[in-house]
């Protein structure tokens, strides 16, 4: 069955009686309301140039540095802080596929935090953002305890205050994923938030499969270079030939799956990385997510599926693309100052709740205040 593409008016309507959806407060001019126009404009040279100069705007020092993913794994990451002021809090970000710390997104949200005193550590993905000489295999969308491993090992070095996470499209679903892992690996994370994050994999495929193929093309052609440039740097390895890159997405998911993954399967392996249903109830850390009712790469309906605990939220615009909410011809974006004030709100809530656990246990450990 082809999954449902329900009109943004219709969504609304549908999910205003859900508590657990609110509407956003996004509305872009009259030209920008077309879901392609949104999405492709969000991707642009011209905005990721604004990213740029936004970021270098803000004045902050950016180091590079290659972190811990565990088992001999390293990621690469940038770290940037505003130079003289003691950080708000430490904001993790996460880029889509085939994307990078360099995405506009990236760049943008990574300005709007640093605006608002928090330091930053964008990371890449295994095989992003040119890192594929760091490690031998190859990225799959399966590999969250590097991320959660690189995560804890950020937190260690940047102890600046409460941490948070954020991610766009598959960043997302890695972001809500790193939330649900956090207690358990030790991360003290004061709460995630997530843009257009990939839901149920098996679904999505499907809905650009028999949606617009600009999309898909485009996925195809970026993960063929991305392999390419793999079987360059480690040809002894990675022996795969010409007529393999050539393969549709269906095809080469399904030999990477047997390939390069213990799934066995294209279904277990979109199931291994799947958050629809029930399976972010367990979340312990707050959580906001924005979607966008137009989005033309993940569909609509698996967000109204998600149980979700009372601390986690969905926000559903009518407009916006795949992850672009763009308000203007500058290309801003509304999605990264969306994602600044909710993770703002999160790290400022952490921040009291620790003042006043530590205040508890001084009046414990001393009642007379002698």
């Amino acid at each position: 069955m082809t999954p449902a593409r329900p009109s943004p008016t219709d969504a609304a309507a549908t999910w205003a009686d859900d508590a657990r959806v609110g509407g956003s407060d996004y509305a872009p001019p009259l030209w920008l309301r077309s879901p392609h126009v949104q999405t492709v404009l969000a991707s642009s040279p011209w905005r990721r140039r604004h990213g740029a100069e936004r970021l270098a705007a803000t004045g902050a020092v950016t180091t590079e540095h290659l972190v811990d993913g565990g088992d001999g794994v390293r990621l690469h990451g940038l770290h940037s802080v505003l130079p003289g002021a003691a950080p708000r809090g430490l904001a993790l970000l996460l880029h889509g596929w085939e994307g990078s710390t360099e995405s506009s997104y990236m760049r943008l949200t990574a300005a709007c935090m640093l605006e608002r005193g928090f330091e930053v550590f964008r990371l890449n993905f295994r095989d992003h953002g040119g890192s594929h000489h760091l490690n031998e295999a190859i990225f799959h969308s399966n590999r969250i305890d590097e991320v959660v491993h690189a995560a804890v090992d950020v937190a260690r070095r940047f102890p600046s205050g409460p941490m948070v996470a954020a991610g766009y499209s598959l960043g997302g679903n890695f972001a809500l994923r790193l939330g649900l892992r956090a207690p358990a690996a030790g991360l003290q994370l004061a709460g995630v938030a997530a843009v257009c994050p990939v839901i149920d994999p098996a679904r999505t495929m499907l809905y650009m499969e028999r949606g617009h193929r600009l999309y898909l093309r485009h996925f195809e052609r970026t993960w063929r270079a991305s392999l390419r440039r793999k079987r360059e740097l480690f040809p002894q390895q990675h022996t795969f030939d010409d007529a393999t890159l050539k393969l549709g997405m269906r095809e080469l998911t399904d030999w990477l799956v047997h390939a390069h993954t213990d799934f066995g399967s294209i279904d277990r392996y979109f199931d291994g990385y799947s958050i629809a249903g029930d399976r972010l109830a367990a979340l312990q850390v707050p959580a906001d997510i924005l979607m966008a009712a137009d989005d033309p790469v993940i569909p609509l309906d698996e967000f109204h599926a998600l149980a979700l605990p009372g601390h986690a939220r969905v926000e559903l615009s009518r407009w916006g693309g795949h992850c672009g909410f763009l308000l203007d011809a500058r290309l801003d974006g509304f999605a990264e100052g969306w994602v600044t004030a909710r993770l703002a709100t999160h790290a400022d809530a952490a921040r009291e709740s620790g003042i006043r656990t530590r205040l508890a246990a001084a009046i414990h450990a001393n009642p007379t205040g002698a």
